[in-house]
């Protein structure tokens, strides 16, 4: 009797030489007063929520994100929906409509960010992202 023969399934996949798949480094906000900070700053309202930017000093060129869901938004479910909701339409908007060296919160509404269409929501923030940014560098 021969022995089987050796699969190919389960072969380590070999590294892509093309580009990232995110253009814009990003990282998470996790310290209240980076909050606080970016809260100083410059507000943009949008049907579904509100986003909060503020230009970083120190020159990195990462773009920082944070989220925020008050207890107006309801109990812990409906908040984590919220926030889950608004981690997905920043992993899709924000590498190619922030800027580099930028903090933004984003802030959820009540009853809007969970029951709002999604692809509505990709309008807001884009619509956001521009006015936040217009005329200014």
């Amino acid at each position: 009797m021969t022995p089987p023969k050796v699969s190919d399934i389960g072969t380590p996949a070999e590294a892509s030489e093309g580009p990232p798949a995110v253009s814009v480094c990003l990282e998470t906000l996790k310290n209240r007063p980076d909050f606080l900070r970016t809260a100083q700053g410059r507000r943009q309202g949008t049907g579904s929520f509100l986003v909060q930017a503020r230009a970083r000093e120190d020159g990195a060129a990462i773009v920082r994100i944070g989220f925020t869901a008050s207890k107006k938004i309801g109990n812990a479910v409906a908040r984590n929906r919220a926030k889950r909701r608004l981690r997905a339409l920043a992993r899709e908007i924000l590498p190619s409509h922030a800027r580099a060296g930028w903090d933004y919160v984003i802030v959820a509404k009540p009853e809007a960010t969970i029951s709002r269409v999604f692809a509505d929501m990709r309008a807001d923030l884009i619509s956001a992202l521009t006015a936040l940014h217009r005329g200014r560098s």
